[in-house]
């Protein structure tokens, strides 16, 4: 009789993520690393636009894990071990993804193929034959990904926006291709697939981006790497420090907890829909901005005093940009506010790349700065002015 409010109180606090979790998170985070690696080579159109890519399909199946151990934790040998597994593979996936382009398509393309036949498999834990129906399009997907290996130029980078398309259906597949089997029914299957534990979910992601982040800073070290360390060149690795900091600050100070709310606010038949929305469409900028930026900072930061070409300005800006794209975006989402002074911002940030290839590189990273510490400042002002209406409410 007296369990009751102990088991509820257990719901409400929900499963914190393993380290096994984060081990896999670690991994995969190496992809995020290795495409900046390839960013950084080429700094043109072309190359972000196959780095986006890339992340797309990549993010796509790193989504569909942590939902899996949201569903199935790796609580047992034969779990953890197939899970270890699937960190395997991805490896050899971002093992591939400097010359993927060239030669190693096919190895990454069966990399992938081992990452999605892993994640199905163990989602047959949970959703049992169900699990069909996310499998099948997401091999699909693999094997597109793996042809385009054998091809290059447009009829390689089709087979990859190919291979997105199937990624992206495979939702509406899995909500409205199950008919009725063993008295269940799609919407049935809805209501499983929205059953996930808020706190978890919105800390996995939250530990994904904060190491993301651990990326940015690492590409400050490379792009030092063996120079002197002159006053000018401490200068302009703090600034792309702080640039760091004021992104983390933009997303941590307040973001999680609201979402986790959001998420328990919302019932389980839509629990689904807004995972998708929130942390794989608006998350997806987020993550490639920290790609770009970290690219842009290592080649820029031996060059401080230097006029910028077009490549390690745009990369500077643009990653910056997209990230506070994809944050507004996942605050309009989850009904989080506000939300213009970070839209405000985006364009903001984007346009410092004018001036940049007319200044020395440092004063854009000065610039970026500005913006961020500015919305930042106007945001809070803003927010501590005007009281959020539960406040009020209180009062």
């Amino acid at each position: 009789m007296d369990s009751a409010p102990v088991h509820t109180a257990a719901e409400e606090a929900g499963r914190r993520v393993t380290t096994l979790e984060l081990f896999f998170d670690l991994v995969f985070v190496f992809t995020l690393t290795q495409l900046t690696v390839l960013l950084a080579h080429d700094l043109s159109f072309a190359t972000a636009g196959r780095v986006a890519l890339i992340l797309v399909v990549l993010f796509w199946m790193y989504g569909a894990y942590a939902y899996l151990t949201n569903q199935v934790p790796p609580d047992r040998p034969s779990r953890r071990l197939l899970l270890m597994l699937g960190m395997g593979a991805f490896l050899v996936c971002a093992l591939a993804i400097p010359r993927v382009f060239e030669d190693t398509g096919v190895v990454f393309g069966l990399g992938f193929l081992l990452v999605v036949i892993v994640h199905t498999t163990l989602y047959t834990r949970s959703h049992g034959w169900d699990s069909v129906w996310y499998g099948v399009p997401n091999a699909l997907a693999a094997l597109s990904v793996t042809v385009a290996g054998t091809t290059d130029g447009l009829a390689a980078d089709g087979l990859w926006l190919l291979a997105i398309a199937l990624q992206f259906v495979t939702p509406f597949v899995a909500e409205h291709g199950p008919g009725k089997r063993d008295g269940r029914s799609a919407a049935t299957l809805r209501v499983q697939l929205g059953t996930l534990d808020p706190a978890h979910f919105v800390e996995r992601h939250g530990l994904l981006l904060i190491i993301a982040f651990g990326e940015s800073v690492i590409s400050i070290g490379v792009g030092i790497g063996d120079l002197p360390l002159t006053p000018g060149r401490f200068g302009g690795a703090f600034l792309a420090l702080a640039l760091a900091v004021a992104m983390w600050w933009t997303y941590f100070v307040g973001d999680e907890e609201d979402a986790e709310a959001a998420f328990r606010a919302t019932p389980a038949p839509q629990r689904w829909r807004l995972a998708m929305n929130a942390y794989y469409y608006a998350f997806l900028p987020m993550l490639l901005g920290i790609a770009y930026l970290s690219a842009g900072v290592k080649t820029t930061l031996g060059h401080l005093t230097a006029h910028p070409a077009w490549g390690p300005a745009l990369a500077l800006a643009g990653g910056v940009a997209l990230f506070l794209a994809g944050d507004a975006a996942f605050r309009t989402t989850l009904g989080l506010h506000p939300v213009r002074y970070r839209a405000a911002a985006s364009p903001l940030a984007l346009l410092t790349a004018l001036p940049a290839t007319l200044l020395p590189a440092y004063a854009e990273l000065l610039l970026l700065v500005a913006v961020l510490t500015g919305m930042l400042a106007v945001e809070a002002r803003r927010c501590t002015a005007t009281p959020p209406a539960r406040e009020l409410a209180d009062a």
